[in-house]
């Protein structure tokens, strides 16, 4: 065979082979595409999946968030209840209930929402609790109901109580001056002035014989006596024929007590109620002071 036709031959032959083995490596080119395709969706569906679950992660969160606010609600409530119970410990001197118990009631003057000229004193030593109420301001010798302070008294043994309280004088050297407040207790069953057989009742109670001196709608004026200025226990109603005080409670309950202004530079610090269970000397040495509940 001629030469030029050899080399012919030859370059045919080694193109035919170019050409199968660009064919070959396509074929496998083409078969390892698709595994690596398949591959790839495997990765894509376990990338899905693991965005499934990194959602589901996320939902669980929202779940434990949800639970945390729940816990917190939970807190919340606790909170509320000792806020209740605190409450309860009564810290608002307006919602104070005072609670007589065994028949006696004894109660600080200062625990009450007090205002206008009632001024909180702790001059000397004879008092007891924080200090004492002292009236400043102008006098009422016949307008009862200025600086009002009111006491909220729960009976849980109905029956007849004396009233007393502790009292002293402020200003001057005279035991008849400065010496006296209005009090009133007008939704309890009775209330009266005693001396022995003679009863008293206070003007405008629709009830007679009425005290000689002050006293209208129902309010009485209480006055002390003796020339010792500071605190005694001496509670009067009547002009020069002294009776004590008397208040009459029909049926369990909670009756207000009502104190208001009448002569300046009177000062009270604290009184007590006492049923025939108990001698005035016991009832005015009791250190029992009343139970405060909230209203």
């Amino acid at each position: 065979m001629p030469t030029m036709q050899r080399t012919s031959l030859f370059r045919i032959f080694i193109f035919t082979l170019l050409l199968c083995a660009v064919f070959s490596c396509s074929k496998d080119a083409v078969d390892m595409t698709i595994p690596d395709t398949d591959v790839v969706a495997e990765d894509d569906m376990t990338s899905e999946n693991s965005a499934t679950t990194d959602t589901d992660s996320e939902n669980s969160d929202s779940d434990t968030t949800t639970t945390t606010t729940t816990t917190t609600t939970t807190t919340d409530d606790s909170d509320n209840s000792d806020t209740d119970t605190s409450s309860s410990t009564c810290t608002d001197p307006g919602s104070f209930v005072f609670n007589e118990e065994n028949g006696l009631v004894l109660v600080e003057f200062e625990n009450a929402a007090y205002s206008d000229s009632w001024a909180l004193k702790a001059a000397g030593n004879s008092f007891s609790g924080d200090g004492y109420l002292v009236w400043e301001g102008s006098q009422y010798f016949n307008q009862p109901g200025n600086g009002l302070l009111t006491y909220t008294i729960k009976i849980t043994n109905p029956g007849t109580y004396r009233f007393h309280w502790f009292n002293s004088i402020t200003a001057g050297n005279d035991g008849t001056e400065h010496n006296d407040s209005w009090l009133r207790f007008n939704d309890a069953d009775d209330f009266y002035g005693q001396k022995g057989n003679s009863v008293v009742y206070p003007n405008g109670s629709n009830k007679s014989p009425n005290p000689a001196g002050s006293s209208q709608d129902g309010w009485f004026k209480i006055y002390r006596s003796g020339g010792n200025l500071d605190f005694i226990w001496s509670t009067r109603t009547s002009d020069h024929n002294a009776h004590e005080i008397y208040v009459r409670f029909d049926t369990p309950g909670t009756y207000v007590m009502e104190v208001s202004a009448r002569s300046s530079n009177h000062a009270i610090d604290k009184f007590v109620l006492f049923n025939e269970n108990w001698s005035e000397a016991d009832a005015t040495a009791s250190e029992a002071f009343s139970t405060i509940t909230c209203d």
